[in-house]
């Protein structure tokens, strides 16, 4: 039988306030957390990329998301939140949470949940990143940020594919910028969405994702401009060399943009 892979989480551990009983009002208690995805499609065919497969942090990102959300008198309120978050991604075919309370009793007690329909709304979760394009030092905002960094200045080989040559130069420099600043590189759309949630900054690498981009230069203010829509940044600032001009935003562009 062709059987479905499957993803999971185990022994995941977090301290909650949750209750029906008023011994449970204002005194957090361990929740452990057990979820396991039954996947939509096979993976293998993914060439082992992880923007093509159901991360992780989709899992540990729904219990955030469903403890966020309020405080529960029940777990089977939890878990439906849970399950319902995690079955709004389209690789999710079939979701089991189990949520157990670990404080009440010397065991554990708890509820299984298996969907694979929704039976509650599931939150619209986008944590808010900010792209900087990087073409002078800057002291770096708080927050999740995307640096883009600019094109490094060397004369390049010549033949061949010349955008893709262009885009593996911007990976280079990507790599000198994230090295200077103690930082991570971020190559994938997984990637600049755990930094987002996590509030991290990083430079961003952009071969892997505009690599069958058709029409998109390998030049970095279009570049800049691409990942600030495509993420759906809550802002796009321009750290120019002095004196340089802004880059002329293509009609339609949405993001707030500025200067540094």
């Amino acid at each position: 039988m062709d059987q479905p892979d499957r993803i999971h989480l185990r022994d995941y551990v977090l301290s909650a306030e949750i209750g029906a009983f008023q011994t449970e009002r204002g005194q957090p208690q361990r929740l452990r957390f057990d979820i396991e995805v039954e996947l939509a499609t096979h993976v293998v065919g993914v060439n082992d990329e992880v923007d093509r497969i159901l991360s992780y942090d989709i899992l540990t990102g729904a219990v955030a998301a469903g403890l966020a959300d309020r405080r529960y008198d029940l777990l089977e309120t939890l878990a439906e939140k849970i399950a319902a978050q995690i079955l709004a991604h389209p690789r999710a075919a079939q979701v089991s949470v189990t949520v157990e309370k670990l404080d009440r009793i010397p065991g554990a007690l708890g509820v299984t949940l298996v969907r694979r329909q929704p039976r509650v709304k599931a939150d619209q979760v986008q944590a808010p990143i900010r792209v900087i394009f990087h073409g002078r030092e800057l002291a770096l905002p708080e927050g999740a940020v995307a640096l883009v960094p600019d094109a490094p200045g060397l004369p390049l080989p010549q033949g061949g594919n010349a955008r893709e040559i262009e885009l593996l130069a911007l990976d280079q420099a990507a790599w000198a910028l994230a090295g200077h600043l103690g930082l991570t590189v971020a190559d994938s759309r997984t990637e600049l969405d755990w930094a987002a949630s996590e509030g991290r900054a990083v430079v961003w690498a952009p071969a892997r994702m505009v690599r069958d981009v058709a029409g998109l230069a390998a030049e970095p203010h279009a570049l800049a401009l691409w990942l600030a829509e495509r993420l759906g940044a809550i802002r796009l600032d321009w750290a120019l060399p002095e004196g340089a001009p802004e880059p002329v935003l293509p009609a339609g562009f949405r993001v707030p943009t500025g200067h540094l």
